[in-house]
Order: structure tokens, then C-alpha cells, then sequence
């Protein structure tokens, strides 16, 4: 703990700061260029993932920050199979996966007041919170490359399979 302050401080410091860092890190990364999430698509795509039980039964509760800013792209469902439609939706995967890697880090701002076990506890958090998220978003690619790769038509079981 580099900043000695009160306990209820620390608390309501904690509080407030971990889902500002979490909020603001999801709209900055809305801000950003689209380009910088580009990728050129594989001729062939990776092995089709299996989704972990835990995340099958929990996803459905996970946020899609994204779409609570102007400007973001919803990735809770497939709303196309246009190939187009499909690349944009893997590049935001990249998007949301970056987001939660520097989210993920930020998480570490608290440690500059709180005592090592509140440092536990906020690294419990920063991971419950974004790991299932960047799980989700490359099992989610890996199956959207796979869609494109079938020309963006693929069966009603995959397209539902892709939603996040």
C-alpha cells in the first residue's frame, strides 16, 4: 500500500474506481479505429472450439459493454451471415478481447491503496470479470471464422452457437 487511507476510504475508493476503469476502458476502446482491429481472415479456419461448461450456462449474463455506447456493435446475437457482417463481427471480438486484456491491467491502479489482501481480493475480481469475457470472444471468433470460411451460410445450429 503505497497511500495510507482509512479503511471505509479504501472501500468506497474501490467502489467507485474498478467499474469506472472497467466503463471507461469499454468506451475508450468504442473510440477507437476500426483498422486497428482488422485482421486478414485465415484461408482455413481454426479448430472448432468447444465452449466450457461454465461458460455455457453463465454466458448469457455476461454484458456486452459495447453496446451500451453510441457507435458500439452488439455482439450478443448474430444478426447476419453476410460475409461483411461477419468480418466487422470478428474484429469486434479483437475489440472486446483487447478491451478486457488492458481492463484486466488496470485493475492494478487499486493496489496503490489497498493492503495486500485487498489486492487479492481485487485481482479475484479483475479476473472473474474479464477472463470468462476474453474466453468468450475467441471461441466466438473461432466460430465466426468458420462461418465465414462456409461463405457466411452455415446451419441454424451454428449461427445460434456464435452468439455471445
Amino acid at each position: 500500500m503505497w497511500i495510507e487511507l482509512p479503511v471505509p476510504w479504501i472501500i468506497a475508493l474501490n467502489v467507485i474506481t474498478l467499474p469506472v476503469l472497467q466503463i471507461g476502458c469499454a468506451y475508450a476502446f468504442t473510440r477507437l479505429p476500426d483498422r486497428w482491429f482488422d485482421s486478414p481472415v485465415p484461408s482455413r479456419p481454426p479448430a472448432k472450439p468447444t465452449m466450457p461448461v461454465f461458460l455455457r450456462k453463465w454466458k448469457r449474463l455476461l454484458p456486452d459493454g459495447a453496446s451500451w455506447f453510441a457507435g458500439g456493435f452488439r455482439k450478443r446475437s448474430l444478426a447476419s451471415r453476410d460475409a461483411g457482417y461477419l468480418r466487422r463481427f470478428i474484429s469486434e471480438t479483437r475489440r472486446g478481447e483487447a478491451c478486457h486484456w488492458v481492463a484486466l491491467g488496470l485493475c492494478a491502479i487499486p493496489f496503490l491503496w489497498n493492503p495486500w489482501w485487498g489486492c487479492g481480493v481485487i485481482s479475484l475480481y479483475a479476473l472473474a470479470a474479464n477472463l470468462p469475457c476474453i474466453l468468450l470472444q475467441r471461441i466466438n471468433r473461432a466460430r465466426l471464422l468458420g462461418l465465414l470460411s462456409q461463405g457466411g451460410q452455415a446451419s441454424r445450429a451454428d449461427a445460434k452457437s456464435a452468439r455471445s
